[in-house]
């Protein structure tokens, strides 16, 4: 009886399982199994939603609401230069209007306006001649009237001051007295000439708004003949003076709340090789300009300095090595591209062959003029280049794109 009970039971439960009211669809089956994925999927977005949401919120703690990249990615916190401060949209800012366009007599020029040097007070080392001494008269042209001319010996710089006044004076450019320039006698490789002859510049201006480090040497000598003094000198100079210069300038336009402008004249020889002339101290120091400026520009971008570095090639006075007859080209005010001064054209005159070889490695086919250098010291010296920082300048005809 009980095999009887159990045969019948085991009977029903056959039965019961062949049912259809007890087999579960196959579609009910994948509902279920893709309700349970959805239910899993929901809960991972939550979490995922959640850890968005505190790193936007870390995001614009550093950055500011108004910040994107482009790829939508997280930018490092390296490139903060604060991360104490939460940034916004800065408001517009009024450029004011220019007086005078050439040509044009008064008119309302916003963009013109920010080329002024109207204001500002504008130092230049290397001044008293080449391309320094150009860079303070061009401050002058764009409204500059109180301009700093640095060189080595005080009687060098106060001359070009002087000069500097009477010639504008004498073509009628300004009147007697509403230019003020003055000379510094200052060794940019001595870091106390150099905190001397900015304080003399507080002492007669009362602030620095724009400096340009010019002053600089080169010279051409073969790696093994190079004199080892002189290219500590050459390194003292265009390295250590550029740099004593930015930061004892930067200093007093923190000091004094000014956002200011350096422009470190930098050279065309920081990213290639000149040919034919063997200058390899010169061609490294350069590249220390170069990267100096950029890494200053990081440094002080939240006290709002900008920091540039021009770059050209300019070869102003002849020397003769000692154990030669042949001149050697030499600058003794800064180089950015070659650049005609005159007395490039009078190496070049009696070099036939060096003049081809630099003008034919020019693609505009000519070399520059000083002039030519003008509109880009304005440009990073005055307001028009408020976002431009790090930056290094190209002024050489397109030489360094070959």
């Amino acid at each position: 009886m009980q095999c009887a009970l159990r045969l019948r039971t085991a009977t029903r439960s056959v039965v019961y399982a062949r049912s259809p009211a007890f087999q579960l669809h196959p579609r009910r089956a994948f509902s279920l199994t893709r309700s349970l994925q959805n239910k899993e999927l929901e809960k991972r977005l939550e979490e995922q939603r959640k850890i968005d949401e505190q790193k936007e919120k870390d995001k614009k703690k550093v950055y500011g609401q108004h910040y994107q990249d482009k790829e939508g990615l997280d930018v490092p916190e390296i490139a903060a230069t604060d991360d104490s401060i939460a940034h916004g949209w800065r408001e517009t800012r009024d450029l004011g209007h220019a007086t005078i366009g050439a040509g044009h007599g008064r008119h309302q020029a916003r963009t013109l306006a920010s080329f002024s040097m109207e204001g500002k007070v504008c130092v230049v080392t290397g001044a008293a001649r080449g391309l320094g001494n150009l860079f303070a008269r061009t401050f002058v042209e764009s409204g500059c009237t109180k301009i700093v001319l640095m060189d080595l010996k005080q009687e060098d710089a106060q001359k070009a001051a002087d000069d500097l006044v009477e010639w504008f004076v004498q073509h009628g450019d300004i009147q007697r007295g509403k230019v003020q320039a003055i000379g510094i006698g200052c060794d940019v490789a001595n870091e106390d000439s150099v905190k001397a002859g900015f304080a003399e510049v507080i002492n007669r201006f009362g602030k620095v708004d724009s400096v340009v480090a010019s002053a600089g040497i080169v010279e051409n000598y073969s790696a093994f003949d190079y004199p080892s003094a002189r290219i500590r000198l050459l390194y003292d100079i265009n390295v250590h003076g550029a740099f004593f210069c930015a930061r004892e300038a930067a200093k007093l336009m923190i000091d004094q709340g000014i956002k200011g402008s350096i422009v470190l004249v930098s050279s065309m020889s920081a990213n290639i090789v000149n040919v034919p002339q063997p200058q390899t101290p010169y061609n490294s120091s350069k590249a220390a300009v170069k990267h100096m400026a950029a890494s200053l520009a990081v440094e002080w971008a939240k006290s709002g300095i900008r920091v540039n570095a021009l770059r050209s090639v300019c070869y102003g006075l002849a020397r003769t090595r000692a154990d030669s007859n042949v001149a050697t080209p030499s600058i003794l005010s800064n180089s950015p591209g070659y650049m005609l001064t005159s007395l490039t054209r009078t190496i070049l005159d009696k070099n036939e062959e060096l003049k081809n070889t630099w003008v034919n490695l020019t693609p505009m086919g000519r070399m520059g003029e000083p002039e030519d250098l003008k509109g880009a010291v304005i440009y990073l010296a005055s307001d028009a280049s408020a976002f431009t920082s790090g930056t290094e300048l190209r002024v050489d005809g397109a030489y360094t794109c070959i």
